[in-house]
């Protein structure tokens, strides 16, 4: 597993969304925007819920791509890829952690009436930055 430097940690700590590929069962690319957040154990991370295209997509096939650019600079950048695993425990949490990230908010507001939110855990195996490492 690749590891983020201090510096690709402290961007992703930056409320800035990313995009996030997986693979539909035709293995054609499925891209959808997201809020990020750095795992304690070194991986990034983001939340979806149950029934949605991504997580259905993930548990067929786990290869992920993960993008977050700098609003302010769009040369500024952090692309991660790797293999993503479905998490429950910890979700409701985690988004609610996001929520108040992203939009400053104690509890996500836009939850569902029995929506089962899931964390996606991304292992990292590759990545490619741009303006956060000297080069």
């Amino acid at each position: 597993m690749s590891e983020l430097t201090e510096s690709q940690r402290e961007f992703l700590r930056n409320p800035f969304v990313g995009t996030v590929t997986d693979l539909r069962p035709d293995g054609s690319p499925h891209t959808t925007v997201v809020w990020v957040e750095v795992d304690g154990d070194g991986g990034v991370s983001f939340n979806t819920a149950h029934g949605r295209a991504k997580p259905r997509y993930i548990a067929n096939d786990g290869r992920v791509s993960l993008m977050v650019v700098d609003p302010g600079d769009p040369y500024r950048w952090l692309s991660v890829s790797g293999r993503a695993t479905l998490v429950d425990e910890g979700a409701d949490d985690q988004i609610d952690r996001l929520a108040k990230k992203y939009i400053g908010a104690d509890t996500y507001p836009f939850r569902a009436p029995g929506e089962q939110r899931v964390t996606v855990r991304i292992a990292i195996e590759k990545i490619d930055s741009r303006g956060l490492d000297p080069e």
